[in-house]
């Protein structure tokens, strides 16, 4: 794990801690950078909508992962 000293406004903290009803500041900060990442990595995917071609049913598709079988 890497150390990191940051300056934060006390205000956003205690909104951060109450929100996220977290043990600790360190645990507040990591789960929203941990939702910031979920939601941009959702943002990019909404992006995509209607940018992708299947030429395959979802049956075929499934019948040629290896993994499910």
């Amino acid at each position: 794990m890497q150390r990191t000293t940051v300056t934060l406004p006390h205000n956003l903290v205690e909104e951060l801690l109450s929100l996220v009803k977290a043990r600790s500041k360190t645990d507040a900060v990591i789960t929203a950078i941990k939702d910031e990442i979920r939601l941009r990595k959702a943002l990019r995917i909404k992006e995509m909508a209607g940018k992708m071609e299947f030429t395959d049913t979802a049956e075929e598709l499934r019948h040629r992962d290896h993994r499910l079988g």
